[in-house]
C-alpha cells in the first residue's frame, strides 16, 4: 500500500481486531469461571435441598398418594422442579413443573439417591436445554454430579442466539469503530496530501502558492510553517530578482561612460587624455563600489541573522568614521553586541549619505534609551541638507531608489541606506529617517543594548 492513509487505517483495523479477539477471550474465560461457581453453587444448594427433602418425605412403604403429595408439597415450597422414583426405578411421582420441563425438550437433573432406594430428581430453577434426557428408570446419576447443561451468561439473549451472542456484539463493535476511524483517517491524510500538492505547486515555480490552515494540531502548525518559510522564499527571490535587474541597470552607465573614455584616448591629447583616464578610475571606482554592495547586500538576505556576535563600543567606532568625513561626534559610551565589520559599515553609509546630500554640517549623536523593559541604543546622524519629504522617508530605504534630482548630482548607487536597514534588522534594531529642526535630516539607528550595558 503506497498510500499513507491505508497503511494507517490498515493498522488502525488490525489493532482494533487483536483487541476485540483478546477481548473476547479474556471476556469468554471470565463468564467460563463465573459459570461454573454459579454451578457449583448451585449444585451444592440442590445437594442441601435434596437432604432436606430426603429427611421429609414419607418412607418407601406409605402409600403412593402420600409420597406424591409430600412431593409436590416441596416442589411448591422450594420451587423446584422434582420426580421421585422407586428403587426399581418406575416413576412414583413428579410436579407439575417438572412434567412441563420434560414437554419442552430433553433434560438432565440432578439425582439423589436416598437411603431406602429410592432416587429423587431435581431440575435446577432457570431452566435451560441441555443434551441427554432425565429417563424414566434410566441410570441415576450420583448426588453432586456436575450436569452436562449450562444457565445462559445472558439471559435476555434468547437461547438459539445465545452461543453466537458474544462473538456478534464484537463483530458489530468491530464494524462500527472500523467504520468511524476511516473518515477521521482519511481527514488527516487528505490535510498531509493538500500539503504536499502545496509544496510540489511551489517547488514548480508558483512562488505565491501557499497551503491552507485547518486546525490546531501538527499538521496545522506543518501547514502554517511552510507558508512563512514560502513567504520568505519569496520575498528572497523577488529581492534577489529585484537587486539584480537594478544592479544591471546601474552598470550600464558607467561601463557606457568607460567604453567612451578608452575609444577617445586614442585621439585626445596629453591634457584631454589625463582627464580620460581620470574618469575611467572614477567609473572603475564606482563599479568596484557597486559590485561590493550587490554582494553584500546578497549575502545578508541569505543570512538575515548574526553569525558570532562581539561586544562593539559604539561611541569610538562613531568616532573613528566621522574622523574620516570631519563630523562632530558626542554622546556616552554605550556597547552593543553584534558583528563590528557590518555595524561600520552601517555607521560609514549614514555618515557618507550625509556628507553626500547634506553639507559639511554633519553630527552624530549616540546615546542609550530605556522603551519600557527593552534598553536600547541609539545612533543619531544628522545634517542640515535640503532633508528628505515624509512621503519618501520609507521608500529612502529601498534598494537603489534615490530621491529625483540627485542621482547624477550626488553619485551613489542607491544601496547605502537599503544595506544600513539589513544591518539593523539583522542585529534586532531599526533605522528611520526623521526631520530635523532647523532644516535638515536625523537618521536614527536603533540598535539593542549588550546585556552587561543595560542600565539598571
Amino acid at each position: 500500500m503506497n498510500n499513507l492513509y491505508l497503511r494507517i487505517y490498515a493498522t488502525v483495523v488490525v489493532v482494533l481486531l487483536l483487541f476485540a479477539a483478546a477481548s473476547g477471550w479474556v471476556f469468554q474465560r471470565h463468564m467460563e469461571q463465573e459459570r461454573v461457581r454459579a454451578e457449583g453453587v448451585l449444585t451444592e444448594r440442590m445437594g442441601a435441598w435434596g437432604e432436606l427433602i430426603q429427611r421429609s418425605l414419607p418412607g418407601h412403604d406409605m402409600p403412593a398418594e402420600d409420597q406424591a403429595a409430600a412431593l409436590r408439597e416441596w416442589s411448591q415450597r422450594l420451587r423446584l422442579p422434582l420426580a421421585l422414583d422407586s428403587a426399581s426405578g418406575e416413576r412414583i411421582a413428579q410436579s407439575e413443573s417438572f412434567e412441563r420441563r420434560l414437554a419442552e425438550g430433553v433434560q438432565r437433573g440432578l439425582a439423589v439417591r436416598l437411603e431406602d432406594g429410592r432416587t429423587l430428581w431435581m431440575m435446577r430453577p432457570g431452566f435451560v436445554r441441555q443434551r441427554g434426557a432425565i429417563g424414566h428408570g434410566g441410570p441415576p446419576e450420583p448426588p453432586g454430579a456436575e450436569p452436562s447443561g449450562r444457565p445462559p451468561f445472558l439471559p435476555f439473549i434468547p437461547r438459539a442466539w445465545q452461543g453466537v451472542g458474544l462473538v456478534a456484539v464484537l463483530v458489530m463493535l468491530f464494524i462500527a469503530v472500523a467504520a468511524g476511524a476511516y473518515p477521521v483517517v482519511r481527514r488527516l491524510t487528505r490535510r498531509l496530501e493538500a500539503l504536499k500538492q502545496g509544496v510540489e505547486q511551489f517547488g514548480a515555480g508558483e512562488l505565491h502558492h501557499r497551503v491552507q490552515v485547518t486546525g490546531h494540531d501538527e499538521v496545522a502548525a506543518v501547514a502554517s510553517s511552510f507558508n512563512v518559510a514560502a513567504a520568505r522564499v519569496e520575498a528572497l527571490v523577488r529581492s534577489h530578482q529585484s537587486l539584480l535587474a537594478n544592479a544591471s541597470h546601474e552598470l550600464r552607465s558607467p561601463l557606457a561612460r568607460m567604453k567612451m573614455a578608452v575609444s577617445m584616448l586614442e585621439s585626445a591629447g596629453p591634457a584631454q587624455r589625463a582627464l580620460l583616464k581620470q574618469e575611467i578610475d572614477t567609473n572603475v571606482a564606482e563599479l568596484d563600489a557597486l559590485v561590493e554592495e550587490v554582494l553584500l547586500a546578497s549575502r545578508l538576505d541569505a543570512a538575515p541573522t548574526p553569525g558570532q556576535d562581539e561586544r562593539v563600543e559604539l561611541l569610538g567606532m562613531a568616532a573613528e568614521e566621522a574622523a574620516r568625513v570631519d563630523a562632530a561626534v558626542d554622546g556616552e559610551p554605550t556597547s552593543v553586541d553584534g558583528d563590528d565589520r557590518l555595524l561600520r559599515r552601517a555607521l560609514r553609509n549614514l555618515l557618507e549619505n550625509a556628507r553626500r546630500y547634506g553639507g559639511r554640517e554633519v553630527e552624530v549623536w549616540i546615546e542609550s534609551r530605556r522603551d519600557g523593559p527593552a534598553a536600547r541604543a541609539e545612533v543619531r546622524v544628522c545634517d542640515r541638507g535640503p532633508g528628505v519629504p515624509e512621503a519618501m522617508r520609507e521608500r529612502i530605504f529601498e534598494p537603489f531608489f534615490r530621491m529625483p534630482g540627485h542621482a547624477e548630482q550626488a553619485g551613489g548607487v542607491g544601496l547605502g541606506l537599503s544595506l544600513v536597514k539589513q544591518i539593523a534588522e539583522r542585529h534586532g534594531g531599526s533605522v528611520r529617517c526623521e526631520g530635523r529642526d532647523g532644516g535638515g535630516s536625523c537618521f536614527v539607528l536603533t540598535l539593542p543594548l549588550a546585556a552587561a550595558a543595560t542600565p539598571g
